[in-house]
């Protein structure tokens, strides 16, 4: 049988894995800086958690398993008459945001709110395999659940700078507000029921272009196409400050009659303001990150009902134009559960992505001192005994160390070195466990010496 895995789906050799994880403890380290905790979910999830909280698109994209023991020779005459329960009961998670909805209701008893918790765990998607999109990935989520508070937005801002400078990538935060898409669809007399439809259009702009959605709407909706075109010279972007106060006057009086428009404003103001200290010429310490407002941003999914986010590479290192983290505000997805009223907002980084863009930019750090810093070469069974002694101080000292566990040729050791990159080999022989000297290599520079253990310990511990 030829070996092979399903599309959408990839091996991690153990460089990749250093790669990722030094993406994934770039994260961790900054979410619990500022308070978040861990927690984990399961794979699967019941299909009636799943369904129904991603729209349309998101439920045919949904992967269901299939339930125990079914025959499908036996259910070919009455397919007809099945349900989807009789077949499948259980889905892989398709986000973790509907996961942990589902967990502070089951779990609301035993948790403080508000909750601040973060999670790193893969999610899958049956989606067409391309550059930058996969079936299964990794996603980097935090939130706070609990709080009505915007300052929960600007930390969560704060965290996306920071992880990205860390990560040495220049982004650009693009936020808008769901109320001010709200508005805008009743400012075209678009109703309530046609909204989820309507946002799903606007969310299409940066993939199919502004024409193309603009005759896809004006053909659903039948607004007249002179209209559309005035709301387009709206529609795109506004870099921080000037042009976000900007285009919001122009909203101000665009819904100067509309309640969830102001209340929209309102909250896109709040969260500005705390990058503005009284001053529009003063923008505070981002660090890597611009921040703009783009009433073209809509995020499909249909539990946002507040703040959205969206994160975009904007280093000219990089040609990768799909987000790179992304999120908002969902005032009740713990309501589907039976506990209603619950509002929260997070975000989530798309580990995946993240490491694609860093590898095209050659720009992840040197992570050779994560793997060993020392192996020894086993010239028998006495002295692989007395190299187990070191090894076991090394190891307690904090540094990775192995011995190679066959009595084998030299240049086959040497080569096992030199393929992990390993940069100092240790000699040991019958001579050395006399001294009690430790022959070292550098692997790099080829130089050898002799050395105690305490003074190996300061070379090892001196190296990256």
């Amino acid at each position: 049988m030829k070996p092979g895995i399903p599309k959408g789906t990839r091996d991690f050799s153990p460089l990749e894995m250093m790669k990722r994880n030094f993406i994934f403890d770039t994260i961790r380290n900054v979410y619990q800086r500022y308070g978040y905790q861990q927690i984990e979910t399961p794979t699967m999830e019941n299909l009636s958690t799943l369904e129904g909280k991603y729209g349309e698109e998101g439920d045919k994209l949904l992967f269901r398993i299939l339930n125990s023991g079914i025959n499908f020779s036996e259910l070919k005459p009455q397919t007809s008459d099945l349900k989807h329960s009789d077949i499948a009961e259980k889905g892989l998670r398709y986000d973790l945001t509907v996961p942990f909805a589902r967990y502070v209701v089951m779990h609301q008893n035993e948790i403080t709110f508000p909750f601040k918790r973060f999670q790193i765990q893969p999610v899958w998607r049956a989606d067409r395999p391309q550059k930058g999109r996969y079936r299964e990935f990794y996603q980097c989520d935090a939130d706070v659940i609990g709080s009505t508070s915007l300052l929960n937005e600007v930390e969560l801002i704060q965290i996306i700078d920071e992880v990205f400078s860390a990560l040495g990538i220049k982004t650009t935060i693009k936020i808008n507000n769901r109320k001010l898409l709200l508005a805008l669809a009743h400012h075209l007399n678009i109703g309530d029921n046609d909204f989820i439809e309507f946002v799903t259009l606007i969310d299409k702009i940066d993939k199919v272009g502004r024409d193309q959605v603009l005759f896809e709407i004006t053909n659903r909706f039948k607004t007249p196409d002179t209209e559309w075109r005035n709301l387009f010279q709206v529609l795109h972007s506004s870099p921080f400050p000037h042009n976000i106060t900007g285009k919001l006057e122009i909203l101000k009086e665009m819904f100067a009659n509309s309640d969830i428009g102001k209340k929209g404003i309102e909250e896109v103001e709040e969260i500005v303001q705390h990058w503005i200290n009284n001053d529009p010429e003063l923008i505070s310490n981002f660090k890597s990150a611009s921040l703009e407002l783009d009433l073209n941003l809509a995020r499909g999914l249909n539990y946002y009902t507040g703040t959205i986010i969206e994160v975009k590479v904007a280093d000219t290192r990089s040609t990768f134009t799909s987000s790179i983290c992304g999120g908002g505000r969902y005032d009740d997805l713990t309501g589907i559960f039976g506990l209603p009223n619950v509002s929260g907002v997070g975000i989530s980084f798309g580990a995946d992505r993240i490491y694609d863009v860093l590898e095209e930019m050659n720009a992840f750090p040197d992570l050779t001192g994560a793997s060993t810093k020392i192996m020894f070469v086993n010239f028998g069974k006495d002295e692989a005994m007395h190299c187990l002694k070191l090894l076991k101080q090394l190891r307690e000292a904090g540094i990775n160390s192995e011995l190679f566990p066959d009595q084998a040729k030299m240049k086959k050791q040497m080569g096992y070195a030199d393929d992990k990159k390993i940069p100092f080999v240790a000699l040991i022989g019958s001579e050395e466990m006399k001294s009690g000297e430790i022959t070292i290599k550098n692997m790099v520079t080829g130089e050898q010496s002799k050395v105690k253990m305490d003074e190996l310990m300061i070379v090892l511990k001196g190296t990256k």
